[in-house]
């Protein structure tokens, strides 16, 4: 089949129709990815483990910056232990991309951690998320922190 002139034109049109209403259902998803992202932020400051139960896959593979590899259980066991907690986390240079039901969400994270004796230490590091929609929400599938 040969595609005439009047073809290629009225695809071009039903995409131009199409396009905004596309955009704005990414960006709605987009939204929606952030706000996972800053609930899981909220989350770990607040160590509320309904909270990161809930934002989190049941294959999670949590990645730190030191190498220490976490599943689901270890994560939130490790924060609910607070051998070091987290005083502040600020995400910056946040980007988000999605592939269909996949998320990939990178940032710059910064804070400051707290020992049990009290010790403040800073946190600066990249980070890359791998978010994964599971039943209708946005869910931490992985997640890779990086020394910059």
């Amino acid at each position: 089949m040969t595609l005439a002139r009047r073809h290629i034109a009225l695809a071009g049109a039903a995409a131009a129709l199409l396009g905004p209403g596309l955009a704005r259902a990414q960006s709605g998803e987009e939204a929606r990815v952030a706000q996972a992202v800053e609930a899981l932020t909220k989350a770990m400051i607040a160590v509320d483990r309904q909270q990161l139960d809930a934002l989190t896959s049941e294959h999670l593979s949590y990645g730190h910056s030191a190498g220490r590899i976490e599943n689901k259980k270890q994560f939130i066991d490790y924060l609910e232990g607070r051998q070091s907690a987290f005083r502040r986390i600020d995400l910056t240079e946040q980007t988000i991309n999605l592939v269909s039901d996949e998320a990939i969400v990178r940032h710059l994270f910064t804070g400051e951690t707290i020992s049990p004796a009290g010790q403040v230490t800073p946190v600066r590091i990249g980070v890359l998320q791998v978010w994964t929609k599971e039943g209708g929400n946005w869910k931490l599938l992985a997640r890779q922190a990086y020394r910059l």
